[in-house]
This record gives structure tokens, C-alpha cells and sequence, in this order.
């Protein structure tokens, strides 16, 4: 992801796998700039996620999503992105959260 006006700077990645019925995550990480309490942008990760969310829906998936989370991340997940816990460390993004998520970050889409 990079901003408005300068596409040579990156702000965060997504590493992603469309499966036959939901995308899966592999790793979402921030710049290190835009990590802590003195980070640069606020919410790159969740639009990241929201951005995956979208595709989820563009290829008929309904929003589904999964990923493995850090252990110390899972209330995390669950607060910010609607994200259910399903066992071990691994989290879902349904379809209710998924519509939450990408009218947060794609209001004009």
C-alpha cells in the first residue's frame, strides 16, 4: 500500500491466496513508521484487511477471510476487525464484519 502522490514509499503489505471458498491471509505488516505510538498513519493494517475483505467478495467468497494471529493478538482481532476466534490462533473475518470493515476504509467505492 502507498499513499496519494508518492507511490514510491510503502506504508504496509499484504501477502494473500485466493482459496476455493475464502482468501487466506499470510502476513499483514506495517511500515515500521507506522508502527507504535509514534507511527506516521493510523490504520494501515485495517485497510490492508479491508482491502482483502473486497476481494473476498469480488471473487464470491462473501467476505470470508482467515489468517493465523499472534498469540497476544487474538482480543486484538476480535475488538478491531469483528475477527472470530476459531481455534488455536487461527481467526475468520465473516461476511458481517467483512461489509463493516470495507465501508470503514472504502466509503467512496
Amino acid at each position: 500500500m502507498t499513499i496519494w502522490n508518492n507511490s514510491k514509499i510503502i506504508q504496509g503489505l499484504v501477502c494473500l491466496e485466493v482459496k476455493i471458498d475464502h482468501v487466506y491471509m499470510h502476513l499483514v505488516e506495517n511500515a515500521p513508521f507506522n508502527k507504535g505510538t509514534t507511527k506516521m498513519y493510523a490504520g494501515v493494517a485495517g485497510n490492508l484487511i479491508a482491502f482483502v475483505c473486497k476481494l473476498s467478495f469480488q471473487r464470491g467468497h462473501q467476505g470470508n477471510v482467515s489468517f493465523v494471529s499472534k498469540t497476544q493478538l487474538v482480543g486484538h482481532y476480535e475488538k478491531t476487525l469483528g475477527a472470530v476466534h476459531f481455534g488455536g490462533r487461527l481467526m475468520i473475518i465473516e461476511t458481517k464484519s467483512a461489509l463493516v470493515l470495507i465501508n470503514k476504509y472504502f466509503q467512496d467505492s
